[in-house]
């Protein structure tokens, strides 16, 4: 059995996503001590008991410690097999997180899957929807593995109540060399409101618009028909030749609408300076699906703590290594490669 520090570098939920993720993928049996240690909660809450639970589904496997509050959680895989799951978080905990958990092990399955999983879509600590659709997804694509993501129903924090569904065929995953993204196509920027006044949105688009130079056909204006408690969020996609970039700043009680879409303004604008291919949550996605193919490269900004997580995580299960090069301000090579 392996066992997973889960007080280690970040501390958080990462940990414990990738080593249930490369437990499933490799059948090693996994123990994850000190769960999430370095948070203000420890242990397992929602969100991450709904990993447990999922993990333990799709691999049928058993597990022990699936309970919230948990500390330290044993998964014991059996064989993953291809299927149709239906998973709730039951509450606004992140949906695309629960899918990253177990979409290595079904991206390399023998039949094909659907989930379907129902909680938050769009969190303001989480991947969003559109992050994995535009930006992940299409590059796994590129690996050899094709999922079709549809969003079905908004699910905005705090309230949840989203459902997303992802339509996995499997496939063999290949290297991935993304050191410059070639010519930018074109910005689109993004502001949705739901169950808020509609001028939140014109407000983040006038202010993107203002501190990134977007043409008027550059912005799209959404406003949902909701019904489950406000939400707010803007985002931009950086649509280059070799790949898409999703950047996203979610509205808060008390956040002025010109607030939020100014820190969404700086994201892009760092990443555009930096001249790199991969943004830094790209960058903490990409890791383990290259450590399961053909390895591979990307340029970066700098590797946040979920990113040294994930290297250190992929070290304990695989022969593969993560290597990290600074090449200027705020600038990296990162390669993933055997050991």
């Amino acid at each position: 059995m392996i066992v997973v520090d889960g007080s280690r570098g970040e501390g958080g939920g990462q940990i414990l996503r990738s080593a249930l993720a490369l437990s499933m993928v490799t059948g090693e049996p996994v123990r994850v001590e000190r769960v999430r240690a370095g948070r203000a909660k420890p242990g397992l809450a929602r969100q991450h008991l709904a990993a447990v639970e999922a993990a333990a589904r799709c691999s049928s496997g058993r597990v022990r410690g699936a309970e919230l509050g948990s500390t330290e959680v044993e998964l014991e895989p059996g064989p993953v097999t291809g299927g149709t799951f239906h998973l709730a978080i039951g509450t606004a905990g992140s949906a695309p997180l629960v899918l990253a958990t177990v979409l290595p092990a079904l991206a390399l399955a023998d039949e094909p899957s659907v989930l379907v999983i129902e909680g938050g879509t769009h969190n303001p600590l989480a991947p969003t929807f559109e992050f994995l659709r535009f930006s992940f997804l299409p590059l796994l694509a590129r690996m050899g593995v094709e999922v079709r993501l549809t969003l079905e129903r908004h699910g905005f924090y705090p309230a949840g109540g989203g459902r997303i569904r992802a339509e996995i065929t499997p496939g063999t995953l290949g290297a991935l060399e993304l050191d410059a993204l070639g010519p930018l196509e074109r910005r689109v920027a993004t502001a949705t409101v739901a169950d808020l006044p509609r001028h939140v949105a014109r407000r983040e688009l006038d202010t993107l618009a203002k501190k990134l130079g977007l043409a008027p056909e550059d912005q799209v204006e959404e406003v949902l028909p909701h019904g489950r408690g406000p939400g707010n969020l803007c985002r931009v996609e950086l649509r280059y030749a070799r790949a898409s970039l999703v950047f996203t700043e979610h509205g808060a009680k008390g956040l002025p609408a010109e607030q939020v879409a100014a820190r969404l303004a700086s994201q892009v604008r760092r990443f555009e300076r930096a001249g790199v291919a991969v943004d830094e949550h790209l960058a903490d996605q990409l890791l383990l699906p290259m450590a399961l193919g053909g390895g591979g490269r990307f340029t970066t900004l700098r590797p946040t703590a979920h990113t040294r997580s994930q290297a250190e995580v992929i070290a304990a299960f695989l022969d593969q290594r993560v290597r990290t090069t600074e090449l200027g301000d705020d600038r990296f090579l990162v390669e993933v490669g055997e050991a």
